[in-house]
């Protein structure tokens, strides 16, 4: 039974359109804890933030700046070729600087901020950073006199799993 365009549904609340959305789908899934939530008091959340503190981007950045030149320490080690080595570095630099800026950026940004306002902020400033990258990644061919673009793309990605392993040290509360 369709209803014209414009009317209101008119179904009863005893039709099993209308009760459908009476409840969460996955309400009879709750496990008795989930039912039981209590948020946290505020001692209790500074106890938490202080067991689980952030990872400053700073520490970050340079944990990037090491990996970059061990993969260009690497990069030439193996190969024997120094275009090799320079072209991870530039790798590696392709994301510390934008990173770094990214990181200055933020950190300039005031306490104060509601979260609205910071997301905004934080998204500008990736998009920085992303284009930052991509545009030296793109100017690669002009600045280096030979690119080894195996040895630039290791550069790259194992600047950026250093990511991974910031996520890793906030896990450990490090």
């Amino acid at each position: 039974m369709s209803t014209p365009r414009g009317s209101a549904n008119t179904a009863s609340p005893d039709t099993p359109r209308a009760t459908a959305f009476r409840h969460w789908p996955d309400e009879e899934h709750l496990e008795a804890d989930d039912l039981n939530f209590k948020p946290l008091s505020a001692e209790e959340a500074q106890r938490w933030r202080q067991a689980h503190g952030a990872v400053s981007p700073w520490r970050v950045v340079a944990v990037q700046a090491l990996v970059g030149v061990a993969v260009a320490v690497a990069a030439g080690a193996l190969t024997l070729q120094a275009a090799a080595a320079v072209s991870a570095l530039y790798g590696a630099l392709a994301v510390v600087l934008p990173a770094g800026l990214m990181a200055r950026g933020l950190g300039r940004v005031k306490g104060g901020m509601n979260a609205g306002a910071y997301a905004v902020s934080f998204m500008s400033w990736e998009l920085v950073k992303m284009a930052g990258s991509v545009a030296l990644l793109v100017l690669a061919p002009r600045i280096l006199v030979q690119v080894h673009w195996l040895a630039l793309v290791a550069g790259v990605v194992a600047c950026v799993k250093v990511y991974w392993v910031a996520l890793w040290w906030r896990g450990r509360g490090a």
